[in-house]
């Protein structure tokens, strides 16, 4: 599943990292992949990645093997993480004269030795090779879109190059799971854009929401997700509700709990 929105701070990688934790704490194997040269979903799992770690770049321009790259996340069994440094920045442009471009990332997670339940994709906010990368890997794709005016503005976009990536190179990439971030219940706006969201998208949304919590924002300056730095917080309940809503959906398309 890949977690694509090319609007920034909407909330990709905490998601990202908090549906990743959530799901290794109830027993799932995890594999998490950061696709955005900030390192950032690296960051809130605290994983090394710095300059000269082995990092996806080597992955995707290298042709080195992934298993080689994934590091195991401290303190969270079934865990893992493939992180991305500042090398990956230049990634945009090598990638361009690369033999079959557009599936290094693909070939990558398959050739990894070992089976995961579940991988998630960290895109770059923009619609650019990296992320063109991350849809024709995923199975699914997971939007997260803020509660806040412009909500819809842009997606437009976002989900033309799904459709073009689908008509192309993925026939069966498929828009599964819209996930409402920043959601503050004191706001009309926020009401308004959830209102106007179900009815754009209906089934895909997520019936949890993620509010606007400070625990959410302050977990990464820790090297945390929000599940262990504050797990009786409101944002580690709704990011639990929400793994549990995915996994549960995907029950029903005939996977395993």
């Amino acid at each position: 599943m890949c977690v694509a929105n090319q609007k920034g701070g909407v909330g990709k990688t905490t998601t990202t990292v908090n549906l990743a934790v959530a799901l290794a704490l109830h027993g799932n194997r995890v594999l998490v992949v950061d696709l955005d040269p900030q390192g950032n979903a690296s960051t809130g799992l605290s994983v090394p990645h710095h300059a000269g770690i082995p990092d996806v770049y080597d992955c995707l321009i290298d042709n080195v093997p992934l298993a080689e790259v994934a590091q195991a996340v401290d303190g969270i069994p079934n865990l893992w993480c493939v992180p991305a440094t500042i090398d990956l920045a230049g990634a945009e442009i090598e990638l361009v004269s690369v033999v079959a471009r557009e599936s290094r990332l693909s070939r990558a997670i398959n050739g990894h030795p070992e089976k995961f339940d579940y991988v998630l994709i960290d895109c770059p906010p923009s619609l650019g090779l990296l992320t063109v990368n991350a849809l024709v890997a995923a199975q699914e794709v997971l939007i997260p879109i803020q509660c806040e005016y412009y909500a819809l503005e842009g997606l437009n976009q976002l989900i033309n190059n799904i459709n073009l990536v689908r008509q192309h190179l993925n026939p069966t990439l498929d828009v599964s799971t819209i996930l409402l971030t920043m959601y503050d219940r004191r706001t009309r706006l926020a009401d308004a854009v959830e209102q106007d969201v179900r009815n754009h998208f209906g089934e895909k949304v997520l019936q949890a929401v993620i509010p606007r919590n400070v625990r959410v924002s302050e977990a990464p300056s820790y090297g945390q997700s929000v599940m262990t730095y504050d797990p009786g917080s409101r944002g580690a309940t709704s990011y639990f509700e929400a793994a549990q809503e995915i996994a549960e959906r995907g029950v029903k398309m005939g996977g395993v709990a």
